[in-house]
C-alpha cells in the first residue's frame, strides 16, 4: 500500500470553519467539502460554528451529513456562522481591555473532537491564525474567501463576482435616475485597500468616474470631468468610488476606530466626495452605500461552481496529505500552495495593469 493511500485512511474525521465576514459563496464550499469527504473518502467532517470561536467554547461543533448541506448552495451566509473577532493567539474577552492567549484551548478541543486536519475558509486574517495554528503541529488546508478579492497566492476568490454583479446593478440602476433628475450619483462600494470591486464595476457599469485607493485622487480633475460633461449638454454623471479611496495627501475616511479584537471601520468616502464636489462646482448630487448588501444574498453561478471546485480541491489536499496549503486558483486550474503566501500582502489593483488602462482608454477619469 502506497504512503499516500495508507496516511489517507488515516484521517477520520476534519473540521471546518469559516472565519472572518460572511460571503457569497461560503455555503458552497461546506457543501462540497461534506459531500466530497463522505462520498469519496468516507471521512466524518465537524462543523465548527461561528469560526474559532467554536473551538473556544463547548457546544458549538456538530457533524455534518449529506442532509445538513442539501440545498444550501444558493444561499448567501454562513451554515456555521463566521466571526473575525475570535483570535485565539489574541482573544478579546467582552469589557477586557488587553488581548489573552487561548490557544492553548484550542489544541486541546482539536484533540478531544478527535479531528485529524482543520479546513478553514477565510481571509488574510483567518489565514494569518491558520499558520500560527500549523506551526504548532496543527494540520491545515485552507480555501481563500474575500469579496474584495485582495488575497494574495490565488487569481480570485469566491463571493467577488456577486459582489460585482450587485454592484453593477446598483450602477445601471442609478445611470437611469441620474439621466432623468439631473443629478450626479455617487456609489460607494466596499474595498479598504483594493479597488477590484469598485474598478470592475465602474467598468462593467459605464461609470463616468472611478475612484480606487490605490490611486489617490485629486478632486479638481473629479470636478473637471464633470463639468465637461455639464457644458455638453449633459448636467448628470455616475461616480463609483470605494470606501478606502482617499485624497491625494490624505488618508482613508474612518467611521469607527480600530481596537485589538477588529481593525477599524472604513465609511464616508462618497459623503466626503460629495462635499468637494459640492463645493467646487456646485452639482446636485445624491450618495448612495451598497454597504452589506454586496456581502448579502445569492451567490452567482460563476461564485458557487468556483466555491464548489475549491471545496473538492480542498478534500484532495487532504486525502494527498498536502497540508499546509491553500487551494487557489492559478489560470484556469485549482491548485494547492503554500498556506503563508497569502498571508501579510494583499492583492491590490495595478495603477499600471490592464483594467486601468482599459478604464482610461473609455475616458473614465480615475482622479489623477
Amino acid at each position: 500500500m502506497s504512503q499516500t493511500r495508507s496516511a489517507a485512511r488515516r484521517t477520520r474525521r476534519i473540521g471546518i470553519l469559516t472565519g472572518g465576514g460572511d460571503c457569497p459563496g461560503l455555503n458552497a464550499v461546506l457543501r462540497a467539502v461534506v459531500l466530497a469527504a463522505r462520498r469519496r473518502q468516507r471521512w466524518e467532517v465537524v462543523g465548527i460554528e461561528d469560526g474559532f470561536e467554536g473551538l473556544l467554547a463547548r457546544g458549538k461543533t456538530r457533524v455534518l451529513d449529506a442532509e445538513d448541506v442539501r440545498g444550501i448552495i444558493a444561499r448567501g451566509g454562513t451554515i456555521l456562522g463566521a466571526s473575525n473577532r475570535a483570535n485565539p493567539f489574541a482573544y478579546v474577552r467582552r469589557g477586557a481591555r488587553r488581548p489573552v492567549d487561548r490557544h492553548r484551548e484550542v489544541l486541546a478541543r482539536l484533540s478531544a473532537l478527535r479531528i485529524d486536519t482543520l479546513v478553514v475558509i477565510g481571509g488574510d486574517g483567518t489565514m494569518r491564525i491558520a499558520g500560527e495554528l500549523m506551526a504548532l503541529g496543527v494540520e491545515v488546508v485552507g480555501v481563500p474567501k474575500t469579496i474584495d478579492n485582495d488575497l494574495m497566492a490565488t487569481d480570485l476568490t469566491f463571493g467577488f463576482n456577486t459582489a460585482v454583479q450587485v454592484a453593477t446593478d446598483a450602477v445601471d440602476r442609478l445611470h437611469t435616475t441620474a439621466e432623468s433628475h439631473d443629478r450626479v450619483m455617487i456609489l460607494e462600494v466596499m474595498g479598504r485597500n483594493a479597488g477590484w470591486i469598485a474598478l470592475h464595476a465602474g467598468i462593467a457599469g459605464g461609470a463616468h468616474v472611478i475612484l480606487i485607493p490605490e490611486i489617490p485622487y485629486d478632486p479638481a480633475l473629479v470636478v473637471r470631468r464633470l463639468s465637461a460633461r455639464y457644458r455638453q449638454g449633459l448636467a448628470w454623471g455616475v461616480v463609483v468610488i470605494a470606501e478606502g479611496a482617499m485624497v491625494q495627501g490624505g488618508a482613508p475616511s474612518i467611521v469607527e476606530p480600530g481596537n485589538a479584537a477588529r481593525t477599524a471601520r472604513l465609511g464616508g468616502a462618497a459623503a466626503r466626495l460629495e462635499e468637494e464636489l459640492r463645493k467646487a462646482a456646485g452639482l446636485e448630487i445624491r450618495v448612495n452605500v451598497l454597504g452589506h448588501v454586496q456581502r448579502g444574498g445569492t451567490p452567482t453561478p460563476f461564485d458557487r461552481v468556483l466555491a464548489t471546485r475549491f471545496g473538492v480541491a480542498a478534500v484532495d489536499a487532504v486525502a494527498a496529505r498536502r497540508t499546509g496549503t491553500m487551494v487557489a486558483l492559478r489560470g484556469t486550474q485549482i491548485v494547492p500552495v503554500p498556506l503563508m503566501d497569502a498571508v501579510g500582502r494583499e492583492r491590490k489593483v495595478d495603477p499600471r495593469g490592464e483594467e486601468i488602462a482599459a478604464a482610461l482608454a473609455l475616458g473614465i477619469e480615475l482622479g489623477t
